[in-house]
């Protein structure tokens, strides 16, 4: 993939940084919140390379990348406000009704950590089997180290929590940091479950913060407006200091006395309801989380389950809901496998084998359900009832996991011990089994094998294929903000606004003209054509600043040379427009174009075809 040309457009595709609100990713998503969804070209982005397909739920229009949306997310921070390492990444709220913004702000706080949890989780399933099999004991130093680096962050998971709801809500984060220290304290643990506690004359119950998720998220929350309030009360010298030092004062013994102890007494109405549900009916809560888990991840709404996880952990140091997720995860997994083995289309079997080792080995179902069991329909269904049938009987054994892991083939072992593994064995061969065998003898409807597509049209007479000099992306000339190019007076063509600072060679040429300012290269084809690129706008007047010329004039290139290099973020802070007019000057020979891109290109891609007077007088 190239991640710069999919970023461009996908951004281009939600219908550019003017209609997005905000912009976060999860595990395998870009969210976008936008401003007018009507404004989004959907075709067009689920055309982008790169793109699986696009879900618009939870108040969210979400673009599956898949395992490299990390890197399209950076790449969308390098041409935009929005992406990796910018505080726009949130800049407005989500709109829309109260479970929209909750599955949001949800995605926004928890996918940081995500990948973390996830690692140290599986290291600390890897551990837990260990010690099951014998091949490590738990009364050595090696365990006390593996252990710590395992169990540390899930065990501190307020801390890294106070990080990004600070960063959601808007709020300091290092004020956030010590809030949560506070309820970690050493101290402060060992007094849960003493009697008599009480806060300058208040009673309170100290309840454990080791691992819980509500606390802090909702006095974060109440942080960030009451560090609004205190800035826009406190005088300019001492609002700094001042306003962390209220807040803590304030927030610390507001968790103490009043959330700490409601988030306790509904994180154990809630652990014990699952506990209920998976002690008198574990089929049918098996059932639903191996049946359902998919159907959720299709609409992004599976992270409104997550905090159910991390909440059943601390209420009772085990995770029952996740057992059941595996079977939904595998059954998908599959199913695709399925399609593999049947399918008959090349194109078909050359997807359906990477998303089957995706779905297996790191869980990643995304692939699988969008590009291939969704669209066949049969599979999809396949997968489900594999889910329900291995996550009722995985859950009839009482298996648990006592890490926060994302189910996959690679993290079993979380479950590994943890119940009745007979059951945990048929449970996963039936989710495999079942879909992997409907899919392969039911069958499903094949779509037809795609045609090979058609060579482009040879240029004819002294036609010449003038390729992409820059990677951006194209738009017409006539929205060049000059009238001479916009006008097409200095020639026809197209306009391009880049997104990297090179300028590369769009066909084998000799340099007619390397203007010494840098800010424009001319060339003349064997065959006649003369081409000029000209960067900027108005770039002339910088006289040679950020621009550095690879050539000279009279000197033979080849298509992809380099030919300028330049600075466009010093050019755009200097005034400048980059929008680069890439213009045929000497239309009497080459009087028309034809197949002109549009929209993300890059060097070195078909940009336009300038047609000779021949070919023109010819048809």
């Amino acid at each position: 993939m190239d991640y710069s040309k999919t970023a461009a457009g996908v951004l281009e595709g939600v219908g550019g940084e003017e209609n997005v609100n905000s912009l976060v990713h999860c595990a395998t998503r870009l969210r976008f919140v936008l401003k007018d969804e009507s404004k989004a070209n959907t075709a067009a982005v689920k055309a982008v390379p790169g793109v699986v397909t696009v879900a618009q739920a939870g108040g969210q229009y979400q673009v599956v990348i898949g395992n490299d949306v990390p890197d399209v997310f950076a790449e969308i921070g390098k041409i935009s406000k929005f992406g990796a390492g910018s505080d726009a990444a949130a800049s407005e709220g989500p709109k829309g009704n109260l479970f929209n913004r909750f599955i949001s702000m949800i995605s926004a706080i928890f996918t940081p950590l995500l990948w973390a949890l996830a690692g140290t989780g599986l290291l600390k399933a890897f551990l837990a089997a260990a010690v099951t099999f014998g091949w490590i004991t738990t009364d050595n130093s090696t365990y006390a180290v593996l252990n710590a680096l395992s169990d540390g962050l899930i065990n501190f998971l307020p801390m890294a929590l106070a990080f990004t709801a600070a960063r959601y809500f808007k709020a300091n984060e290092f004020t956030a940091f010590a809030i949560a220290a506070a309820l970690l304290y050493p101290t402060i643990t060992p007094l849960v479950g003493v009697e008599g506690l009480t806060f300058f004359g208040i009673p309170f119950t100290m309840v454990t913060y080791v691992s819980s998720v509500i606390p802090i998220i909702v006095i974060v929350w109440l942080q960030s407006h009451a560090e609004k309030f205190l800035y826009a009360k406190l005088p300019g010298a001492v609002r700094r200091f001042v306003t962390p030092m209220i807040v803590v004062l304030i927030a610390v013994p507001i968790v103490f006395v009043v959330i700490g102890p409601i988030s306790a007494i509904l994180s154990g109405a809630l652990g014990n309801g699952i506990g209920w549900v998976f002690e008198n009916a574990p089929w049918a809560g098996g059932a639903i989380m191996g049946g359902f888990w998919q159907v959720f991840v299709i609409f992004g709404l599976h992270w409104g389950l997550v905090p159910l996880f991390t909440l059943e952990y601390q209420t009772t140091g085990q995770i029952l809901l996740i057992g059941p997720v595996f079977a939904a995860v595998l059954a998908q997994a599959a199913a695709v496998a399925g399609v593999w083995v049947r399918a008959r289309n090349k194109n078909l079997k050359s997807l359906a084998a990477p998303a089957t080792l995706s779905g297996f080995l790191a869980g990643i179902t995304e692939p699988a359900i969008y590009g291939i069991n969704l669209p066949l329909k049969r599979p999809f269904a396949f997968g489900i009832v594999g889910g329900v049938i291995g996550g009722a009987i995985i859950a009839m054994g009482g298996v648990f996991s006592t890490a926060f892991v994302v189910p996959s083939g690679l993290a079993l072992p979380a479950l590994f011990g943890n119940g009745n593994m007979v059951m945990l064995i048929i449970g996963l061969a039936a989710a495999i089994v079942i879909p992997f065998l409907l899919t392969a003898i039911v069958g499903f409807t094949e779509p037809e094998e795609d045609a090979a597509p058609a060579a482009p049209p040879a240029a004819s007479g002294n036609d010449v294929v003038v390729l992409s000099p820059v990677d951006g992306t194209v738009v017409p000339l006539s929205e060049t903000p000059d009238a001479a190019f916009a006008e097409g007076s200095l020639g026809d063509g197209v306009a391009i606004k880049p997104r990297s600072g090179a300028v590369y060679a769009p066909f084998d040429a000799t340099v007619a003209a390397a203007f010494p300012t840098g800010h424009a290269i001319g060339l003349r084809h064997a065959d006649g054509a003369e081409v000029l690129i000209h960067i900027g706008i108005d770039t002339v007047k910088l006289a040679g600043a950020h621009f550095d010329v690879k050539v000279t004039t009279g000197q033979e290139v080849k298509a992809g040379d380099l030919l300028v290099e330049f600075d466009g973020d010093a050019i755009e802070r200097a005034g400048y427009d980059l929008t680069t007019p890439v213009i045929v000057t000497n239309g009497e020979l080459y009087p028309a174009l034809a197949g002109q891109a549009s929209g993300p290109i890059a060097h070195g891609e078909p940009l336009f075809t300038a047609v000779s007077v021949e070919s023109a007088l010819a048809n």
